[in-house]
């Protein structure tokens, strides 16, 4: 049974690159997202926050497995739009899904810092842009950092989807190879469990290094 698995994970490992790559871009774009969004509702401006709301809502009301069959199906066909290729489509629907969602803690974070910093930088006649960016987001991307690494973990295992447009990551190959050896299934599903915890760990000890950081220096 060892050897079997051994076995296994060197034929999953071979769908370990597609995973982690997508996983790195779409986290990364997610996160350019979630600041976008998230300080863009928070302008005065009706037209910029009402888009983003918009997207944001839509985003988060609906399936990232509808939203990737979108992307992947529909888009071409509506719109005329070719997105690239279908790694740019599992890393563009991850990024809008998880962004939409980590908008709201960006938002969150910076609505809930004291308005008494806020009133201390206009006595310090800082412009709206200083305030934000000397006053406000230091204190709000501490509160950000625990969330932001549990949806870390979350964008890893949404990854996975992207094996139903094609994709080969680690499932695909799971799925390939019960389907050859289907009297070793049951391993085969154990052992992208496993190839999945394992990239995984790096994700959990940030999540929580980013839960002390966030808890240091403040009252409790």
């Amino acid at each position: 049974m060892f050897s079997s698995g051994v076995n296994i994970l060197e034929y999953l490992s071979q769908g370990a690159w597609t995973t982690i790559s997508i996983f790195l871009v779409s986290t990364l774009l997610a996160f350019i997202m979630a600041f976008v969004a998230g300080l863009s509702r928070l302008v005065k401006n009706p037209l910029i926050r009402g888009f983003t709301t918009i997207y944001v809502e839509i985003f988060r009301g609906t399936s990232l497995i509808v939203q990737l069959f979108w992307l992947y199906y529909a888009v071409p066909m509506l719109f005329n739009i070719n997105l690239g290729s279908n790694w740019w489509v599992g890393v563009i629907a991850i990024a809008l899904n998880y962004g939409a969602y980590m908008s709201e803690v960006v938002r969150s974070s910076i609505l809930s810092i004291d308005k008494g910093q806020t009133e201390a930088g206009i006595a310090l006649n800082l412009s709206r842009f200083q305030r934000m960016r000397y006053i406000i987001l230091p204190q709000a991307l501490r509160l950000m950092l625990p969330e932001f690494g549990n949806y870390s973990i979350q964008i890893l295992k949404g990854t996975a989807l992207v094996s139903l447009i094609g994709l080969t990551d680690i499932l695909y190959y799971g799925d390939i190879y019960r389907s050859s050896n289907l009297s070793e299934g049951p391993m085969a599903y154990m052992m992208v469990l496993i190839m999945y915890f394992i990239i995984a760990l790096p994700l959990i000890w940030l999540s929580k290094k980013g839960e002390k950081i966030s808890r240091r220096g403040v009252a409790s």
